[in-house]
């Protein structure tokens, strides 16, 4: 006996419990894809972000390394500025001594030439002409030479002041220019500093702010797709219980064969009898079989679980060769 349309209706039943939730189910799964998709990119942004923050550590690190020496540098520079403030302070000592020696040979010089313009400097004939003797005129002509030599000295020390005078001149200009130089550069270390030092916070906290937003967002994602997938495997889940369900209401029960076969061979009914061929009941077990296992009277007339039973030991012994519809 065959019940092929029982089994079309069975998989109809079975499929419209299915398609129900299946929309619902392919919904979930894109949007799981969609999630994980999203996923990987917020990945790749976070790993990138993290090589820019690396190179930014590294940055960071050039910085401060910088800074200690440009630090280093400040304090070199202090302490050389100090040293070049107390060089051009002796400098300019020096200097005010040397003018002071440079205006006092100056009125000596003026002083002698007023007393040689107004006495009038002595000839070597007044000198001999004016000596009572010979001892009178070396004593004459030696102070004529000291005068002279004194006078060639006198302007002498007045040239050497001028020009040592002028050296001074030279050297405070030069330690003030180097002071100059060095104050710039001080200056120009401190605003590199200040500059370095603010790029550096900056970058870090940007990135740091975007590290944390990415991270957020991918912890979020992780959150969604786990509900998702929750309501997959519920939903995946509430499929098969609806089948199962439709399924134990064409049956009428659970049967000691596959379900197609007993579907295929009566439609599931106990009672079921064959005319052409004597079989019966739910399995279509032929009289000869069922009185072979055992069986009393007619399989169609047995109680369920007697047919459940002996269908069980056919199968036990058989498999599916026993019945045409398992092939």
């Amino acid at each position: 006996m065959r019940w092929k349309p029982a089994v079309a209706l069975l998989a109809v039943s079975l499929l419209a419990v299915v398609s129900a939730q299946a929309a619902e189910i392919d919904a979930l799964r894109d949007k799981v894809g969609d999630a994980r998709a999203e996923a990987a990119a917020l990945g790749a942004q976070i790993r990138s972000t993290q090589e820019r923050v690396a190179t930014a550590e590294a940055e960071a690190a050039a910085a401060s390394a910088r800074e200690r020496r440009l630090s280093d540098l400040l304090a070199h520079g202090r302490e050389r500025a100090a040293r070049l403030a107390v060089k051009v302070q002796r400098a300019e000592a020096q200097l005010e001594a040397e003018r002071r020696r440079l205006r006092r040979a100056r009125r000596a010089l003026a002083d002698r030439l007023v007393a040689i313009y107004e006495s009038g400097a002595p000839s070597t004939v007044s000198i001999v002409l004016g000596s009572g003797d010979i001892n009178e005129l070396e004593v004459r002509s030696e102070y004529l030479q000291r005068i002279e030599e004194a006078d060639t000295r006198l302007a002498a020390r007045v040239e050497e002041v001028r020009n040592r005078v002028r050296h001074e001149l030279k050297l405070v200009a030069a330690l003030k220019a180097r002071v100059d130089a060095y104050n710039e550069e001080l200056a120009t270390a401190r605003a590199e500093i200040a500059a370095v030092r603010e790029r550096a916070q900056e970058a870090a906290a940007r990135l740091d702010s975007l590290a944390a937003e990415r991270s957020a967002a991918l912890t979020e994602l992780k959150r969604r797709i786990g509900r998702w997938v929750s309501e997959i495997e519920a939903a995946e889940a509430a499929s098969r219980a609806a089948a199962e369900e439709t399924v134990g209401r064409w049956l009428g029960g659970p049967y000691s064969i596959p379900t197609y076969i007993v579907m295929c061979e009566s439609g599931g009914n106990y009672s079921a009898l064959n005319p052409s061929s004597g079989a019966g009941g739910a399995y279509q077990i032929l009289p000869s079989t069922w009185a072979l296992y055992g069986g009393k009277g007619a399989p169609q007339d047995a109680p369920k679980a007697e047919q459940d039973r002996i269908a069980a030991e056919i199968w036990a012994d058989s498999g599916g060769s026993a019945w045409v519809c398992a092939g």
